[in-house]
């Protein structure tokens, strides 16, 4: 490997900040795995139904097919997490009214039951950690985050479109 891969973030990224944001992902992502263990749902259950309830928070029409495009899974891997979902309690199937040969997913009232106590004790602790912040510093902050977030997706998007992996060379 070249020193080239291992090149720090461009000044404009400071590095200590692109780690903070890099630990609180893994720390995240660990919260996830462990808060969904103890009611024996795996991360991709996780994220399904989060995807369900955001798509239903915006009046969208969930199907199996948004869950597999959303959750980049096979359409067996997709079945099988219905299944999963459905055996457990946390999702049904329903036939939507205008087609009826398209399936539906709806969360169940035990899926937010569920939901509202793996991530009950994350709300409380962060809820307390923005209580330090104004109104102001949380605007900022915000501001931020959704700028990370896009430019997540914009990298993501880039490198499924196999585009450049790292900047060209400066203009």
């Amino acid at each position: 490997m070249t020193d080239e891969a291992f090149q720090r973030p461009p000044d404009s990224a400071p590095q200590s900040l692109v780690r903070l944001l890099q630990d609180f992902s893994l720390e995240a992502n660990r919260y996830v795995d462990t808060a969904g263990s103890r009611k024996d749902m795996h991360r991709t259950d996780l994220n399904a139904l989060a995807v369900i309830m955001r798509h239903t928070a915006k009046g969208l029409v969930v199907t199996p097919g948004v869950l597999r495009k959303e959750l980049h899974l096979s359409s067996p891997a997709t079945t099988a997490l219905i299944d999963r979902l459905d055996s457990s309690g946390h999702v049904t199937r329903e036939r939507h009214g205008s087609d009826r040969r398209q399936v539906q997913l709806r969360m169940t009232p035990k899926a937010f039951q569920d939901g509202g106590a793996m991530f009950m004790p994350l709300s409380r602790h962060m809820g307390a950690a923005m209580a330090e912040f104004s109104p102001e510093e949380l605007d900022l902050v915000t501001r931020f985050m959704t700028a990370m977030v896009e430019a997540t997706i914009a990298a993501r998007q880039e490198a499924s479109d196999g585009g450049p992996s790292s900047p060209g060379p400066p203009a």
